[in-house]
């Protein structure tokens, strides 16, 4: 059953530096900033392999679901009473996801797979592939979630039209995205928001991991005219935003480019 939606859908970004493979420490740091925060949200949005930093060390560091890391969450989510996402290392199977985590307050876990696998860093030879397109609600609003490389392929995360209306209204990517490209990231999450007529958030990392890769962060909210609503470059920095879903509708009433969208199906 689909809940009312609230006007406003308030939304928390961590973007934060990580320890390598260390998933006491991640969380010790996570735990502190967010039971910080000095107001309430909805959503709290943590990066890409948020226990561990990116790693392809899978064997040693995944674990099944409802083990430590879930556990963590449920906490977490419980407390603050606000949805808690971010993506780990899940091995599931006999094989390894890139799992996309979320967490509602009353323990409920839902969870997308990466679906695009980063074959630059051999990610494809250690992680399985996602299969299926999720969409998750939070205070009713939709919500796609994306990790990461998924963001360089827009056919994937079109906003399709069901019963006359829009698919979803807010793109999500949990990232952990390296210095040297960081400016594709900053196009693309403004190109996903236009093309799709939604709003688009990013949550990338900062910092350097344990094979000296650099991250700058450039977390970042937008809304469905690619216009910027808060923004970090490289700091450790929670970012706070309020989306606006009258603003949305509003937008999409006025200008219906979704209405003359290609119809497609996925495979």
């Amino acid at each position: 059953m689909t809940a009312e939606k609230t006007e406003l859908l308030r939304i928390a970004l961590v973007q934060t530096n990580l320890y390598w493979k260390d998933k006491t420490a991640n969380m010790a740091i996570l735990e502190e900033k967010i039971m910080g925060f000095e107001k309430e949200v909805d959503l709290i949005v943590l990066p890409e392999m948020f226990s561990t930093g990116f790693t392809m060390d899978a064997e040693e560091v995944s674990e099944p679901m409802n083990l430590y890391t879930c556990k963590w969450m449920k906490l977490i989510a419980k407390q603050k009473k606000a949805i808690l996402t971010g993506s780990a290392i899940i091995k599931e199977d006999g094989k390894y996801f890139n799992r996309l985590l979320w967490v509602e307050p009353n323990s409920e876990i839902s969870w997308y797979d990466k679906r695009h696998l980063f074959r630059m860093a051999d990610e494809d030879s250690h992680f399985s592939m996602g299969k299926e397109r999720k969409v998750f609600e939070c205070k009713g609003w939709r919500v796609l979630p994306q990790v990461c490389y998924d963001l360089r392929f827009p056919v994937w995360s079109r906003n399709r039209t069901q019963g006359g209306e829009m698919e979803y209204d807010l793109q999500l990517y949990v990232a952990s995205w390296p210095t040297p490209r960081v400016n594709a990231w900053d196009i693309l999450l403004k190109a996903r928001a236009v093309e799709n007529l939604c709003y688009s958030i990013g949550v990338n990392r900062i910092g350097q991991d344990g094979n000296a890769v650099p991250y700058s962060g450039h977390s970042g909210a937008y809304d469905f005219k690619g216009e910027q609503l808060v923004f970090s470059a490289n700091k450790e920095e929670i970012l706070f935003v309020d989306l606006d879903y009258k603003a949305l509708e509003d937008y999409r009433k006025k200008f219906p480019a979704w209405r003359d969208a290609d119809g497609f199906s996925l495979e």
